[in-house]
């Protein structure tokens, strides 16, 4: 019977690049893939665009606060999360090969692309609202990728401006660019009506299993 050998404790599997690497204006992933339809329709100020690593400064946590609990997070942690997930992506773009600076899929299935693709709108300076669709990689569908839309949020004073539809016409737009055959979401009964409106369907019942002392 084979036996896998594992790694020295002491060699990590993979370490993210230093912070010192990013510039606090990078962005998480390629901007091209910024829906050319959804920028013409935001309303006059407003901008959208992906994650960089200076928006924890330009209030994204008070934004995700909106929408659930989020913790005491520091700028530090939050950084050192921002540069983990660009990481993850980089080693993504970097099996594309050249495709990647247009910020599309190319070659086998996943290729290419990245796992974290993280938006936000901005409106004079501040994160305003944000969303994320995070890419799985499947064995089944010919090895297939699904997008999960997850932290679809918007600031208390900007609701009402059609943010939260722009935001996931967004993210399927990067879904469906990078080559994903679905995109998948959770939400509550009473938000059922904005996603139908938004193009999805029931399609199941969520279960949950939380475990003690999780966040």
């Amino acid at each position: 019977m084979w036996t896998p050998t594992p790694p020295p404790a002491s060699t990590p599997l993979w370490s993210p690049p230093p912070t010192s690497l990013s510039a606090p204006s990078t962005p998480l992933f390629p901007p091209q893939l910024i829906s050319p339809a959804v920028v013409k329709v935001l309303p006059d100020g407003y901008t959208i665009r992906p994650l960089q690593k200076s928006d924890y400064r330009a209030g994204m946590l008070d934004v995700l606060r909106v929408l659930t609990s989020v913790g005491d997070v520091g700028e530090e942690e939050w950084v050192g999360r921002w540069e983990w997930m660009r990481g993850v992506n980089e080693m993504g773009f970097a099996r594309g090969g050249e495709g990647i600076k247009e910020g599309h899929k190319e070659g086998k299935e996943g290729e290419g692309v990245g796992m974290y693709y993280v938006l936000v709108v901005e409106c004079e300076g501040r994160v305003v609202g944000t969303g994320a669709v995070v890419v799985e990689r499947k064995f089944i569908h010919n090895l297939g990728l699904v997008g999960h839309i997850e932290d679809i949020s918007v600031a208390k004073n900007q609701q009402g401006k059609r943010l939260g539809l722009r935001i996931i016409e967004a993210l399927d737009y990067i879904a469906k660019e990078v080559g994903c055959y679905k995109s998948i979401l959770d939400c509550s009964e009473a938000n059922e009506g904005f996603y139908v409106k938004c193009g999805y369907k029931r399609a199941g019942l969520e279960m949950s299993h939380y475990y003690e002392g999780s966040k």
